[in-house]
């Protein structure tokens, strides 16, 4: 009996594939002129470009046909970079982030838009929301809560401030490495990070790093920028960070808690439609009398709707007067919920929409 040649199965195996390919190329640029042909009716008729709706719609028909073996995770990502050039071809989405670049803020925005979109680094919070606020941006993109350090305080005060809407949020697993130019440990007097990289990586640094001094900077990205032009320092940043600054790691997840998760915020000028499994925030002030919160919170127990989130934060107008913020399960489109935010805004002094979106299944 013959033995079989198996090189020559893999050749034909690599043949296939490169076919395969092909098809795959022929196909993307099909789709892409396509998309240039939508992008000019859109302009004809004064259409939004960017409908991200249908962006979802994409993703989750595509992850359910799909049977495998090829991961659902791994095609999210391909067909996102996928939307992101296509959208490119039409007019790219302008996307203002707290900056600068290599933060984690940076990351969850690319994990989001896609690398095709035009990012635009700023240097606070309060500057993302100007940005949407006066067109100079499509959307931004801010920290709102750690999983370990809790909830970004500035955030939810901008939300006084602006009548800007959330239209997504985007969950990202946070992993910190000490970083430096040369890569070893024993040459670092200094380290340098924004403080939640710092609060989130004490114990670590308490037990490595005994008696280097610990200075806090305005972002992760910028440690790096520092630490960059210092062989004596060293940073706590993203490995994006590590690969703009051109840094080396002294040793990777160093943070203290495995699971740790920052939630960012999208916010835009208008909230999506309904996607199905979605989440709607609001903001309000209470009237000061006993009983007050029972009297809000009530409604929602009623109809059985479930507040993911709470937080309350001083007004900042009145002494003693308070804004509360909070999450709930739905859209303000469905009758439920929609019906019992207005029983709420009756016990409210004034009670805004801040949202309703997809919930990030992360």
């Amino acid at each position: 009996m013959q033995k079989k040649d198996k090189t020559s199965d893999l050749g034909l195996m690599r043949k296939e594939i490169d076919g395969i390919d092909t098809s795959l190329l022929e196909l993307l640029n099909k789709r892409a002129s396509l998309a240039v042909e939508i992008a000019d009716i859109k302009r004809k008729t004064k259409l939004r470009f960017h409908v991200p709706e249908r962006e979802r719609a994409i993703l989750d028909r595509l992850t359910a046909m799909n049977k495998g073996p090829f991961p659902n995770d791994a095609l999210k990502v391909i067909f996102r970079e996928i939307i992101s050039a296509s959208l490119a071809l039409e007019e790219p989405l302008k996307v203002a982030y707290f900056g600068p670049e290599g933060t984690f803020t940076h990351l969850a925005s690319i994990r989001h838009f896609g690398s095709f979109a035009q990012y635009i680094p700023v240097e606070s919070i309060k500057a993302v929301f100007d940005a949407v606020e006066y067109g100079e941006a499509n959307y931004g993109l801010v920290p709102i809560e750690n999983s370990s350090e809790g909830v970004v305080s500035h955030t939810l005060d901008m939300f006084m401030d602006y009548d800007l809407k959330i239209s997504a949020e985007v969950l990202l697993e946070v992993s910190h490495n000490l970083l430096s130019k040369s890569g070893e440990k024993g040459k670092i007097k200094k380290i340098y990070s924004h403080p939640q990289a710092l609060a989130q990586c004490r114990g670590w640094l308490e037990t490595n790093m005994t008696g280097i001094p610990v200075l806090a900077s305005v972002s992760t990205a910028k440690a790096a920028e520092i630490v960059a032009g210092d062989e004596e320092s060293a940073a706590i940043a993203s490995e994006l960070a590590a690969r703009l600054y051109d840094l080396k790691f002294i040793r990777r997840h160093i943070e203290d808690k495995k699971n740790n998760f920052t939630r960012f915020l999208v916010i835009a000028k208008e909230s999506p439609s309904k996607s199905g499994t979605d989440k709607t925030s609001i903001m309000f002030s209470l009237k000061n009398k006993p009983g007050a919160l029972y009297d809000v919170l009530y409604p929602f127990k009623d109809a059985k709707i479930n507040l993911s989130k709470i937080e309350s934060r001083p007004s900042k107008r009145r002494a003693w007067e308070y804004i509360f913020f909070v999450d709930m399960e739905g859209h303000v489109d469905d009758d439920k919920v929609r019906k019992t935010i207005d029983k709420v805004k009756e016990h409210c002094l004034y009670l805004t929409h801040l949202g309703s979106y997809p919930v990030d299944e992360k």
